[in-house]
């Protein structure tokens, strides 16, 4: 039997708002694809340039964090052939009124030319001036000029940038504060091919030209320790579905007679190369730019720093216990101290690591700290009869320290317990990339691993690390082999094994990090990265409540990995931008553990492979609120509906506007559920959803996002879409008929 849930829209006034796609990332949502120069120096103002799409009426730009102010200078938006065909049209006309005006035709009246009509005359050949036909990029062909103000104290690193336009807020891109000088290579330059001669240290700014290396030429002595570090591909993590595809830079460094010396393309499995070398005689180097394909577009920009840089290259140990201290070996180029005393008073985590020479960063290296028992791996291992034995639970430090190397951990089990062997090294900036295998005491074969997708580090294509889980089939000893599947070895090939029972806990994240409101409902997808077979319920709720701003659907089901919500704002919501946070609750083995949502990007790579990219915060972009609030939700929850059946409710908003009739539709709808027919009934309407009996299973559950939008026809018997708002989220369950 079907229940009704009835939802009354107080929002009438807001239904009159074709225009602004309620709570909707729509396909004309602002965006932008680049920013140049993609950073700056503490204590500086510089000027940049941001590229994307639908960028009308920005009116300013937001950065994450403290310490950087922005003033928008100008929006530049190229014309489309329509545009510059109608201005041609135009300048003919105003041309011959001025030529009328000064040698009229016998007896015609002579018109009156005005300081208006030049005016326009010459706004319109400036406009004409930049047209260069049908943009290569659509997507980047616009561009915003910022006015940037780096505070001296501002924290170096990593901010997220969005601009806010009259369309809403732009996905976030990434903007550096640096701590050396910066150059940024100018478009003659560019054109001319120049090579720039720069002073050390620096930090030089440029963006590559199809076919056309970038140049720069420096001063130094022999035994400097230069280090070159490129950010090209963290700027832009995920632009593989554009043409030409993602930028793929090149270093090469040459010495004074011209000679190449040293040539790198990546540094070990990130893309973006680093270049270490002691210079050999003084003289004048030059070190050059590229594409590794000679590609180029305005979103290949980068910025390259050089100089003798403080540059990590390992640590060891890879992190350790919680509330205990210890000594950490440091290695790499230019570093004040090979060893650092932590003190791990934090909760368990992955924390960044850096160290700091003369008052320069380093960069940063990743070390995790956990609660389990430490142990360090000891030579020799290599084979079942010289293992080393450990107790479980256990985490356990260790090195792949030569090529062909096997480390080898025996331990005592019980027949049918659970146990849990997982590997972290890749996601700890190590360029191990391991393989594990599981034996008995007789060598048999248990369990095989090479590498193991981990959804919460969203920027590592090829996810190295290994993992076992399995229930021991028999008492005895058992065999953890531990190596590396290229064969490679060395200082650097750390790692952290543990070998511990499930510990299920959960992490998650939000999609979008930027929210379009305008007024009424936004949908947003919440990710639940489930750890060591937790599948229970996750509720979510707003960390700090804000008056006006609601939360719906809040609950991941059991089972579920992810599920879509709505967050709403009513009556004495803040408008403009406003950081919210998101976090779940769940109960794990009669305790209570509360997880934060980590923002993120759900990002694309080669047509098919998706990555969620987490950023810095989650904001909303809140608009003119309509004057009866939003939509509210009454009546009985979830609505239940019956495998191969259907069920009803009834939406409070009226089936006509004066932009036509109303329609409704599910967004992202759920595996088989279908919204059947919509019909005007009483004061709104009533809407049908059925069940496919082949794809909605009972037990099913979820949330319903219904948009409505107004339809009417338009010219050429086309049909005209006006989006009206977003319904909040309607919990629903598939129920046996």
């Amino acid at each position: 039997m079907t229940r009704r849930l009835r939802v009354y829209a107080l929002v009438l006034a807001g239904l009159a708002l074709p225009a602004c796609a309620l709570g909707q990332q729509g396909p004309s949502a602002p965006h932008t694809g680049y920013v140049y120069p993609a950073g700056g120096r503490q204590g500086t103002t510089v000027q940049v340039v941001v590229g994307g799409q639908f960028l009308d009426g920005v009116k300013l730009a937001h950065f994450s964090g403290t310490g950087i102010q922005a003033e928008v200078v100008e929006h530049f938006k190229p014309l489309s052939i329509a545009q510059f065909n109608a201005l041609r049209e135009k300048l003919k006309e105003l041309l011959d009124k001025r030529a009328a005006a000064a040698n009229p035709a016998r007896g015609a009246t002579r018109p009156v030319w005005t300081a208006e009509d030049e005016k326009m005359l010459a706004e319109i050949r400036k406009k004409l001036a930049t047209f260069q036909g049908r943009p290569a990029t659509p997507a980047i062909a616009e561009r915003v000029t910022l006015k940037v103000t780096i505070a001296p104290d501002a924290r170096p690193g990593m901010r997220d940038l969005r601009l806010a336009a009259s369309g809403g807020l732009t996905n976030p891109l990434v903007f550096c504060v640096g701590q050396l000088p910066e150059v940024v290579r100018t478009a003659v330059q560019q054109q001319l091919r120049t090579t720039v001669d720069i002073d050390l240290p620096v930090v030089v700014n440029g963006h590559i030209a199809p076919g056309v290396p970038d140049r720069y030429r420096f001063k130094a002595r022999k035994g400097q320790r230069i280090v070159a570090v490129v950010t090209a591909r963290q700027l832009m993590p995920y632009i593989a579905d554009a043409v030409p595809g993602w930028i793929q830079t090149v270093l090469t460094l040459y010495d004074p007679s011209g000679r190449e010396i040293a040539c790198v393309d990546d540094y070990r499995f990130n893309p973006d190369p680093v270049l270490c070398y002691e210079i050999p005689r003084d003289g004048q180097y030059v070190i050059e730019i590229r594409d590794a394909l000679y590609r180029g577009r305005e979103d290949f920009v980068y910025r390259l720093a050089l100089g003798e840089l403080p540059f990590i290259t390992g640590i060891f140990p890879l992190g350790g216990k919680a509330g205990e201290a210890a000594t950490i070996e440091v290695r790499g180029w230019n570093l004040p101290t090979n060893r650092l005393i932590q003190n791990r008073d934090v909760a368990a985590g992955l924390y960044p690591l850096t160290v700091r020479r003369d008052g320069l960063l380093s960069n940063t290296v990743m070390m995790a700290i956990d609660t389990l028992p430490e142990a360090l791996e000891r030579e020799p291992n290599d084979a079942p009869a010289a293992a080393q034995p450990v107790s479980l639970p256990v985490i356990i430090n260790g090195r792949i320290d030569r090529p062909g190397d096997w480390d080898v951990f025996r331990f005592q089990g019980r027949a049918g317990s659970a146990v849990v062997i997982e590997v972290f090294a890749r996601r700890l900036t190590s360029p191990l990339d391991s393989v594990l295998k599981l034996t008995d005491a007789a060598g048999r074969q248990i369990a095989f691993n090479d590498d193991w997708e981990d959804k919460g580090f969203g920027l590592l294509t090829h996810h190295a690390d290994s993992r076992i889980s399995i229930t021991l089939p028999a008492d005895g000893e058992y065999f953890v082999h531990l190596g590396d599947m290229q064969s490679q070895g060395g200082d650097e090939y750390a790692y952290r094994l543990r070998l511990t029972e499930p510990r299920p806990d959960f992490e998650l994240r939000v999609v979008p990090s930027s929210v379009n409101m305008r007024g009424g409902t936004a949908p947003l997808t919440v990710y639940a990265l489930r750890r060591d077979g937790f599948s229970g319920d996750i509720t979510l709720a707003l960390k700090e409540p804000t008056r006006g701003l609601t939360l719906s659907g809040a609950r991941i089901p059991a089972g579920a990995d992810r599920v879509a919500v709505t967050i709403s704002a009513g009556p004495g919501a803040p408008t403009g931008l406003v950081n919210v946070e998101i976090e779940g609750r769940a109960t794990i083995a009669g305790r209570q553990v509360v997880r934060r949502a980590t923002p993120a990007e759900d990002m694309m790579q080669a047509f098919a492979y998706h990555h969620l990219v987490p950023v810095g915060e989650m904001l909303l972009s809140v608009g003119r609120l309509p004057s009866g609030g939003p939509v509210r939700v009454a009546g009985n929850q979830p609505v239940r509906v019956p495998a191969g059946g259907t069920a009803r409710f009834h939406v409070g908003m009226p089936a006509k506007t004066l932009f036509g009739k109303v329609h409704l539709e599910l967004s992202d709808a759920p595996e088989g559920l279908s919204i059947e027919r919509f019909e005007s009934r009483g004061p709104g309407m009533e809407v049908v959803v059925r069940a496919d009996p082949a794809k909605a299973k009972p037990g099913t559950k979820g949330n319903l996002i219904i948009t409505a939008f107004a339809e009417r026809s338009g010219s050429g018997g086309t049909a005209r879409r006006f989006p009206m708002a977003t319904l909040p989220a309607i919990p629903f369950e598939i129920t046996a008929r």
